[in-house]
C-alpha cells in the first residue's frame, strides 16, 4: 500500500492511500477545529456548523447534494470531535471528482440561509434530547463534565440546551469564517485513487497556494493540562439500570507510552478476555456491558470504566472494578495478559484495513493530530515492543491518579459519596 502527502504554502495538505483491488474511494476533510474552540457562550458551534454545511451553497442546494450522491450510490456524512471536525465521502472510483467539488463547495460556499440555521436549531434541540434520554450514552458526556469540570475538554460536543437556543446565525457564521480556511483543512482520501490527481482537483476548487518541499505543518499545540477533579456526580433518573463510569486523566496523545497505556487498556476492559469482562460480567454476572477505553487530546486524555448494572448492585460493580484497578495499578498485568492484548491489538488493525473508510479514518486522525503517519507495520513494531515493566510503569502513573465517578440511575446525590 503507497502513501503519498503534499503540503502546500497555504497549509493545507493532502495525503493518500492507494488500495489496489478496489474499485471505490473513500474521501475525507479534516478541519482543525472541534468543541474545545468554542467560547462557551457559543457551545455546540462546531456541531451545529456540521449540520448547516449540508444545507446548501451559491451553487447547489441541499436536495442538488443529496441526489448527487444517492444517483450514484455514495455516502456523504460528517461527524465532529472535541478537537476536529470530519466531513467524508464514499464512492466509486470514478466519482472522486464529483465528491471533491460538492465538499470543497459545502466547507467554503455555504449560504447558510436563515430559515435554516432555525430549522436545524430544532434538529439539534432534537438531537440533544434524544441524548438525555440514553443514559448509556449521556454517561459519556457528564463523565467528562465531572472529571474535568468547566474547561472545554469537559463540555459536551452537541452543546447545551441553553447554547444551541440562544446562539445566533451571525455568531456560527464567524465561527466558521474563522476556522474554515486552508491552513486548517487535511483532505485524505483511501481506494482506487491517484494522488497527483486528487491534488490537481482540489488545486482548482481551493486556494491552496504553493506546493512545498518536506513537511513544515501544525498540530494544535497543547495547553495547560486540566487536572482530574476526583468528584463524584450522581444524576437522578427513575432509570432500570444504573449506568457508571469511573475514571481518571489519561495520556496525552504525543505521550510515547501511548502504545503501552493502548495494551494495558486492552487487557483491562477490551474484549471477552479483558479482566474487566471476565471479573464483573463472566463471574459475577453483574452486568452485561461493562468495558474500558482511552481518549487522547494534545495535552491529556481520558481514561475511563463504563459498566451499566442493576442499581441495587452498583456498588458492588463499582468495589469490583476499583478493586482490578487498584490491583494493576499495583502489579501490572501477567505476561499471559500481555500477549493477548498485543494480539487484539494487532489483529484488530490488520482487520479494519479492509474497508477504505477505516484506513481514510486512520492516516486522517494521525496526519491532523500527530502531524505523521505510521505505517501499519510501525504501529505493529511499537505495540510488540511493549514489555511487562512498561505496561506497569504506566499503570503505576495513570491509574494512581485522582478517580472521577458519574453515575445516572435512581440514587440520591449522595449515594456514592466517600
Amino acid at each position: 500500500m503507497t502513501i503519498a502527502r503534499t503540503e502546500y504554502g497555504s497549509g493545507l495538505r493532502i495525503v493518500t492511500e492507494h488500495v489496489p483491488g478496489v474499485r471505490s474511494a473513500t474521501l475525507g476533510v479534516w478541519v482543525a477545529v472541534g468543541s474545545r474552540d468554542e467560547p462557551g457562550r457559543i457551545a455546540g458551534a462546531s456541531h451545529f456548523l456540521e449540520h448547516l454545511l449540508f444545507k446548501g451553497t451559491r451553487k447547489r442546494t441541499a436536495r442538488d447534494i443529496a441526489e448527487a450522491f444517492d444517483a450514484v450510490g455514495g455516502d456523504l456524512n460528517a461527524f465532529t470531535g472535541r478537537e476536529q471536525t470530519t466531513f467524508y465521502a464514499r464512492v466509486l472510483d470514478h466519482d472522486l471528482p464529483m465528491a471533491v467539488e460538492h465538499m470543497c463547495d459545502m466547507l467554503l460556499e455555504s449560504v447558510i440561509r436563515p430559515r435554516d440555521f432555525d430549522a436545524e436549531r430544532q434538529v439539534i434541540l432534537e438531537e440533544i434530547n434524544m441524548n438525555e434520554d440514553a443514559p448509556d450514552q449521556l454517561i459519556h458526556d457528564l463523565f467528562s463534565e465531572t472529571l474535568w469540570g468547566g474547561h472545554p475538554l469537559g463540555r459536551s460536543v452537541l452543546g447545551s440546551t441553553e447554547t444551541v437556543t440562544n446562539v445566533n446565525r451571525d455568531q456560527v457564521r464567524r465561527f466558521w469564517k474563522r476556522h474554515y480556511a486552508p491552513n486548517s483543512f487535511v483532505v485524505v482520501a483511501a481506494g482506487n485513487v491517484a494522488h497527483e490527481r486528487l491534488c490537481e482537483l482540489v488545486e482548482s476548487l481551493i486556494e491552496t497556494g504553493p506546493r512545498i518541499e518536506g513537511r513544515r505543518s501544525a498540530v494544535r499545540e497543547p495547553q495547560e493540562p486540566p487536572e482530574p477533579s476526583g468528584r463524584v456526580v450522581v444524576k437522578r433518573r427513575p432509570t432500570e439500570q444504573a449506568h457508571i463510569c469511573l475514571g481518571t486523566a489519561g495520556l496525552r496523545r504525543g505521550d510515547d507510552r501511548r502504545f503501552a497505556f493502548a495494551v494495558l487498556n486492552n487487557a483491562i476492559g477490551e474484549g471477552m478476555s479483558s479482566r474487566l469482562f471476565q471479573e464483573v460480567r463472566e463471574k459475577r454476572g453483574l452486568a452485561y456491558s461493562v468495558y474500558s477505553y482511552h481518549s487522547m487530546y494534545a495535552e491529556t486524555g481520558l481514561f475511563s470504566v463504563y459498566a451499566g448494572t442493576t442499581p441495587a448492585r452498583a456498588s458492588e460493580v463499582l468495589t469490583v472494578v476499583r478493586g482490578e484497578l487498584d490491583d494493576v495499578a499495583e502489579k501490572g498485568i501477567t505476561s499471559a495478559e500481555l500477549e493477548r492484548a498485543k494480539g487484539h491489538l494487532k489483529g484488530s488493525l490488520v482487520l479494519s484495513q479492509e474497508d477504505t473508510s477505516s484506513r481514510m479514518n486512520r492516516i486522517g486522525k494521525s496526519e491532523i493530530a500527530h502531524g505523521e503517519i505510521l505505517t501499519v507495520d510501525q504501529v505493529i513494531e511499537r505495540v510488540d515492543a511493549v514489555t511487562v515493566d512498561d505496561a506497569q510503569a504506566v499503570a503505576a502513573d495513570v491509574l494512581a491518579r485522582p478517580r472521577s465517578l458519574a453515575v445516572i440511575g435512581p440514587f440520591d446525590e449522595d449515594a456514592f459519596a466517600g
